[in-house]
């Protein structure tokens, strides 16, 4: 389990560090919106559904640390590479690598103790990463237009 927060917190680290390509204010809001996005839905599919959660039933606040610690750097890092201006081949392959990707980490974590699943198959979650990451590229065009908006 350890190992999970390890790798977690590098993940800060390299999303810290990486060269920015979005304006810091687009990191902040869609960052934010990130965390709030996958709280709120971890919090109805373990809390109400019971399909999986962190460490035990229930809350828990190593749980909670370790959706602030992965949440995000993956937001940062997803969308500051996203290739938000080339064709869309790009952009779903884009897409459909980072769902593959975490798909595979999911699958190592339910190896360890920090996350279990309860009725959560694996391949639904492969179906709803590129859908989440999708949310996320919504998000982060809907950021730009406010603040274009704002400039004018």
């Amino acid at each position: 389990m350890i190992f999970v927060y390890i790798f977690f917190i590098t993940l800060n680290f390299i999303s810290y560090f990486v060269p920015k390509r979005l304006y810091k204010i687009e990191l902040y809001s869609t960052t934010l919106f990130a965390l709030l996005f996958g709280v709120i839905t971890d919090l109805i599919l373990d809390l109400h559904y019971k399909l999986y959660g962190y460490f035990e039933g229930g809350f828990q606040w190593k749980g909670l640390l370790g959706e602030f610690l992965y949440f995000i750097p993956i937001s940062i890092l997803f969308l500051n590479y996203y290739p938000l201006y080339k064709p869309y081949k790009n952009q779903i392959f884009y897409i459909l690598s980072w769902s593959v990707i975490s798909t595979l980490l999911e699958w190592l974590i339910l190896k360890t103790d920090f996350f279990y699943a309860n009725g959560w198959k694996l391949w639904y979650s492969a179906i709803a990463y590129p859908i989440i990451f999708l949310i996320l590229v919504i998000n982060l065009k809907f950021v730009k237009k406010l603040l274009k908006q704002a400039s004018c």
